[in-house]
C-alpha cells in the first residue's frame, strides 16, 4: 500500500474516532437521570459507580485477550466485534426495563472493549516510527473534539427523552462500524501475525506475564502507571474540588470543561506536530510531564490561596502537558515490541488503564475526605516520579 493510501486510511480512522467519542459522550450527562427510573435518588451515585466499575473490570480482563486476537487474526475483525458489542450495550441501556438489563449492557460493552487497543495497533501498523507521536496526538485530539460535542448533543436530545440519546449513540457506533468495514483494509499483513493461539491466549494474566517479561515494555508500563494514576486522581477529584474549595456551580465548572477541550485540541493537534519537527518524542514527553507537575502543584497551592488565576493556569498546564506527553508515551511504547505483539501490548495497556479506573477513585476519595489538598500533592509527586523514570528510560529511538 502506498503512502497516499495509508494517509487516507489514517484520516478515516481519525474520523471514526471522532464519531466514537461523540457517541460515547452523548450519554455521559444522562446516567443519573436514567438511573432515577430504577433506584431511589439516594442510591443513584452508588449504582452509577457500580456501572462504571463493572465496565472497567470487564475491560481489564477482556482487553489483553482481544489484543492478542488482533495479533493473530488482524485488527479489522477485532475492531468490528468491539464496535458491535458497544452497539448492543447502548441498545440495552436504551431499552432498559430493569436494573439488571443496564448492567448486562455495560458488561457486554466491557467484555468487547478492544476498540482502543485495536485503533492504536492500527495506527502503529500504518505509520513509520517517527510519525507515530503525531498520529497518536491526532487520535487524542479527535477524542477531545468528540468529548466537546457529545455531551451537548446528549443534553439536547435528552431533554426530549432520556432513552433517545442511547439509541442515537448505538446508531452512531453502528455507522462507525460500517465505515470501518467498507472503507478500511486490514493493516496487519498475514506474514507479520502470530502463528497460533493456545488456551493460555485466553488467560488475561498470562498476557500480563508475557508483556512484563519484555524489558522495554515493562519499564514503560511501570512508568506509565505513575502518569495514569496521577492523571486519574486529577480527573476524578477536579469537579468536587472546585465545588468545595471555590464554591463553583455547574456554570463555572462547565466553563472549565470547555477550557479543557480547547487546551486538549490545541496541544495534540497544533502544538505537538510542530514540536515533534524540532525535538524528539522523548524531549516533548519530558516537557509535557513538567507541565503536569506544575499544574498539579498549582492545584495544591490553590487549596490554600484560592485564586481563579491559579486554577486557569493549573488546568491549562495539566491538559497541555497531558496532550504532549500521552502521544509521545504511546509512540515510545509502540517501539518496545515488534509488529506481531502490538495488539498484545496495546491490550495490556488498555487493561491496566481500566484497572486504574477501578482503584484510583476509591483511594483518592478516601484521601480527599481527609484533606482536599493532600490528594493533589500525591498526584504531583507521582508525576515527579514518572518524570524521573521517563528521563532514565533507555528505549529504542523513534
Amino acid at each position: 500500500m502506498n503512502s497516499q493510501h495509508k494517509k487516507r486510511n489514517l484520516w478515516i480512522i481519525i474520523g471514526i474516532t471522532v464519531l466514537n467519542a461523540i457517541g460515547m459522550t452523548i450519554v455521559f450527562p444522562l446516567f443519573p437521570f436514567l438511573l432515577e427510573k430504577y433506584v431511589p435518588a439516594t442510591q443513584v451515585a452508588v449504582v452509577m459507580s457500580a456501572l462504571v466499575s463493572v465496565f472497567a473490570v470487564c475491560t481489564f480482563f477482556a482487553a489483553p485477550i482481544f489484543g492478542a486476537l488482533s495479533d493473530r487474526y488482524g485488527r479489522k475483525p477485532v475492531l468490528l466485534i468491539s464496535l458491535f458489542g458497544s452497539v448492543i450495550g447502548y441498545v440495552l441501556l436504551g431499552v432498559g426495563g430493569a436494573l439488571w438489563v443496564l448492567f448486562l449492557g455495560r458488561i457486554i460493552d466491557g467484555l468487547t472493549a478492544g476498540n482502543q487497543s485495536a485503533l492504536f495497533a492500527y495506527i502503529t501498523d500504518s505509520t513509520e516510527p517517527d510519525e507515530r507521536g503525531k498520529w497518536f496526538g491526532y487520535i487524542g485530539g479527535a477524542i477531545g473534539l468528540g468529548f466537546m460535542i457529545g455531551p451537548a448533543i446528549g443534553g439536547l436530545f435528552g431533554s426530549a427523552s432520556i432513552t433517545l440519546p442511547f439509541f442515537i449513540t448505538a446508531g452512531i457506533t453502528l455507522f462507525s462500524m460500517l465505515c470501518f468495514w467498507l472503507l478500511l483494509p486490514e493493516s496487519l499483513p498475514a506474514e507479520k501475525r502470530t502463528t497460533h493461539l493456545t488456551l493460555q491466549s485466553f488467560n488475561t494474566f498470562s498476557h500480563f506475564k508475557e508483556v512484563f517479561s519484555l524489558k522495554d515494555a515493562r519499564s514503560l508500563l511501570i512508568m506509565g502507571a505513575f502518569f495514569y494514576v496521577g492523571l486519574n486522581i486529577w480527573q476524578f477529584n477536579a469537579t468536587i474540588f472546585l465545588k468545595d474549595v471555590f464554591n463553583w456551580g455547574p456554570k463555572f465548572i462547565g466553563g472549565m470543561f470547555v477550557l479543557v477541550g480547547i487546551c486538549d485540541i490545541l496541544s495534540r493537534v497544533i502544538l505537538l506536530p510542530q514540536m515533534l519537527k524540532r525535538w524528539s518524542d522523548r524531549t516533548v514527553g519530558i516537557i509535557g510531564l513538567c507541565g503536569l507537575v506544575a499544574g498539579l502543584a498549582l492545584i495544591f497551592i490553590s487549596a490554600y490561596i484560592p485564586s481563579m488565576v491559579f486554577i486557569i493556569a493549573a488546568v491549562a498546564c495539566i491538559v497541555l502537558g497531558e496532550g504532549l506527553f500521552d502521544p509521545s508515551y504511546n509512540a515510545r511504547l509502540s517501539l518496545s515490541v515488534d509488529e506481531s505483539k502490538q495488539g498484545l501490548l496495546q491490550g495490556a495497556n488498555q487493561s491496566l488503564q481500566a484497572l486504574y479506573h477501578v482503584i484510583v477513585p476509591l483511594g483518592a476519595a478516601a484521601i480527599y475526605t481527609y484533606s482536599h489538598s493532600a490528594v493533589f500533592a500525591i498526584a504531583a509527586l507521582l508525576m515527579v516520579g514518572g518524570l524521573v523514570l521517563f528521563v532514565r528510560l533507555k528505549t529504542k529511538k523513534a
